[in-house]
């Protein structure tokens, strides 16, 4: 798994994001989830509060979590329970060798990421794309790591409806980007229904 310079810490957190729902309007909202690296397994996972919401490495996962969450009494289950866990994906995973774990993850996972170790890597995008159209992933996908404003449009327009931009970017200006978006859209994950729904309207009509 790539190292994340912007995940060296045992976990860190932003404080806003931005929110970009499919069908919704984009807005900065507070950040309630921190990304943690999963260096020091499950010991480290418990001395986090339960309340907290923890995105864990999807590598942890695959060797530590998935097992937990078939033991009741496990910090896994428990914060699956009040979901307060979810998975990032490093930007050189194969997601698509873990079919049955990310199937099984829609249940689990009350959000996952996908992270850029460095802004020209641009990989995650496939991987927020993959799990739109292979898993049909419906909840939300957040771009985290060394996110730039550049970034933006082409992450709305792959999979993502959630960016946690690095420290010295401008929310209120990534704000503004969206504002280009509905010119930008056409072929999206985001388009997709509203094409569908144009065609079904034109040959009742017909």
């Amino acid at each position: 798994m790539s190292e994340n310079p912007s995940i060296k810490e045992s976990s860190i957190q932003v404080n806003s994001i931005l929110l970009y729902p499919k069908g919704g309007k984009p807005s900065i909202i507070a950040n309630e989830w921190q990304a943690w690296n999963g260096i020091e397994a499950e010991a480290s996972l418990a001395q986090i509060n339960q309340d907290q919401k923890v995105l864990a490495p999807f590598q942890w996962w695959l060797s530590h979590g998935q097992v937990k969450a078939q033991d009741p009494d496990s910090e896994v289950t428990k914060r699956i329970q009040k979901k307060t866990i979810g998975v990032w994906f490093a930007a050189d995973e194969d997601i698509l060798k873990h079919h049955e774990v990310i199937e099984a993850g829609k249940s689990a996972w009350a959000l996952v990421a996908a992270d850029f170790p460095i802004f020209r890597d641009g990989r995650s995008f496939s991987t927020a794309a993959l799990l739109r159209e292979r898993f049909n992933w419906s909840g939300e996908i957040r771009a985290i790591g060394d996110v730039l404003i550049d970034q933006l449009i082409l992450g709305a327009r792959s999979g993502f409806d959630s960016f946690a931009l690095r420290a010295d970017q401008d929310l209120d200006i990534a704000l503004k980007q969206f504002d280009l978006f509905t010119v930008t859209s056409q072929n999206s994950w985001r388009d997709r229904r509203s094409q569908l729904n144009e065609r079904l309207n034109g040959h009742l009509s017909s």
